[in-house]
């Protein structure tokens, strides 16, 4: 499983809608959009967990594309496990 960061987002985007556009490659597992715990506002990122097909053909697919009239910015990130 990958996790993929989705930065430029438009502060409108919903877990839904993203969930829809990247469920598109294959199943997402999960969508955890950004709130600034103060204002309570939209950052304008997420992530998105994904098996590791699915998240390399989005993360193919998607980088770059406009969405909601952004330009989306999608990266993979390695989550860093402890030692057993």
């Amino acid at each position: 499983m990958k996790t993929l960061f989705i930065g430029n987002l438009p502060f409108s985007s919903t877990q839904a809608e993203i969930a829809e556009l990247f469920g598109r490659c294959g199943t997402v597992h999960s969508v955890n959009l950004i709130i600034h715990k103060e204002t309570g506002r939209p950052r304008g990122f997420g992530f998105v967990e994904m098996d590791d097909q699915a998240a390399d053909a989005a993360l193919a697919t998607l980088n770059g594309t406009e969405f909601g009239g952004r330009s989306l910015k999608v990266e993979a990130r390695k989550r860093d496990l402890p030692d057993a």
